[in-house]
């Protein structure tokens, strides 16, 4: 009997990094004529969600200074170093948050989510 092992998943492929495109395809994905499409909830609790989305919505309160942190970073490392320490972000919240635009829709969408999973929690 021959036993086979998982192969070990690359840095590239690394939680973190999987959640952050389901984020994104959850909250900003749109058909062509505006309608939302559905896409399947990734496999992480409501309260992580919520964490990420209330970092979020807290990090567009000061819209400008983290446009600003953005500009000035010479790559992705160093925007989500910089978001985490200028912002007090966990690293879901600085990835994700590189990864939406930072319009008013997109607040929206994300606060009308955030609302959607409290309520949900609290029953």
């Amino acid at each position: 009997m021959t036993m086979t092992y998982a192969q070990p998943l690359t840095r590239r492929y690394t939680r973190a990094r999987l959640a952050v495109p389901s984020l994104w395809r959850q909250v900003i994905r749109t058909g062509d004529k505006g309608e939302h499409t559905m896409v399947r909830e990734p496999d992480r609790s409501a309260q992580t969600q919520l964490e990420i989305y209330d970092g979020i919505l807290t990090a567009f309160e000061r819209r400008d200074e983290v446009s600003e942190v953005l500009r000035a970073s010479a790559d992705r490392e160093t925007a989500v170093r910089r978001l985490r320490a200028e912002f007090a972000l966990s690293h879901l919240q600085a990835t994700a948050l590189l990864d939406l635009p930072l319009t008013t829709e997109c607040r929206d969408r994300i606060a009308r989510r955030a609302d959607e999973l409290r309520t949900a929690l609290h029953r």
